[in-house]
C-alpha cells in the first residue's frame, strides 16, 4: 500500500509542476540519410546478411525464375501469400485461414519484401500483396525472400522513411536465433530456421 502511495505522490507532483498545458519540445529529427541507395549496398546486404547466418542468391529478374527452382528442389510443401509477383510452381497459395499448427506442417515460404536496410542486414516486411500475413512468415522452418536492388536502402531512418506505421511491420535480421546464458545459440525459436534471399540486381 506504501509503495502505491508514494507512486502516486509522485506522479501527482509531476502533473503539479508541469501544469495544466506543458510545452512539447520539438524533437530534432536531423537523422544521417543516404537514400538514394549507393552502388556499394548490395554488398554490403548480403555480408551483413551472411553474417547473420542467412544464404543469399545473387540473381537478376530474368534468372529468379531459375534460381528459386534450384533453391526449391526438393523442398515442400511450401506455401506463399496472395499477390506474390512471381509464379511458385507446386506452392498453395494463403487463404489466411490457415492456424499456427496448420502452417507448421510446411517445410516453407516464399515472399517478397518491403524493403531491406544494407547496413544492419534487416528486411522488412508489412503484410503488403506479396508478403502476406506475419504468420505465414514465421511459423515454417524455411523463409524465402527475394528483395529487389530498388528496395535496398543504406540506413535504418532511410528504411523508416520508406515504410508506412499504420502497417503491421516485421523486421526479419538472418535466420530465427536465440542464446541462453552460456551463450548456447539455438535457432528456429521464434521463426524460421533458415533464410534464404534471392538478392535481384
Amino acid at each position: 500500500m506504501a509503495d502505491t502511495d508514494a507512486r502516486s505522490e509522485v506522479l501527482a507532483r509531476i502533473r503539479s509542476a508541469l501544469g495544466s498545458s506543458p510545452a512539447v519540445p520539438e524533437v530534432p529529427r536531423g537523422y544521417r540519410r543516404a537514400d538514394p541507395a549507393r552502388a556499394g549496398d548490395l554488398r554490403l546486404l548480403a555480408d551483413r546478411l551472411e553474417d547473420y547466418k542467412a544464404t543469399v542468391v545473387h540473381t537478376t529478374a530474368d534468372g529468379l525464375a531459375a534460381d528459386l527452382a534450384a533453391a526449391l528442389d526438393g523442398v515442400g510443401p511450401l506455401i506463399v501469400p496472395p499477390g506474390l509477383p512471381f509464379d511458385v510452381p507446386g506452392a498453395i497459395v494463403d487463404d489466411g485461414t490457415l492456424d499456427a499448427p496448420a502452417l507448421d506442417a510446411y517445410a516453407g515460404v516464399v515472399t517478397g519484401c518491403a524493403a531491406a536496410v544494407a547496413e544492419t542486414g534487416t528486411i522488412a516486411l508489412d503484410a503488403s500483396p506479396g508478403q502476406g500475413r506475419r504468420a505465414i512468415t514465421l511459423v515454417p522452418d524455411r523463409h524465402y525472400c527475394v528483395v529487389r536492388a530498388d528496395q535496398v536502402v543504406q540506413s535504418v531512418p532511410d528504411l523508416l522513411a520508406r515504410l508506412d506505421p499504420g502497417r503491421p511491420l516485421t523486421l526479419v535480421s538472418g535466420p530465427s536465433a536465440t542464446s541462453d546464458i552460456e551463450l548456447n545459440r539455438v535457432e528456429g525459436v521464434h521463426g524460421p530456421r533458415t533464410l534464404v534471399v534471392f538478392l535481384v540486381e
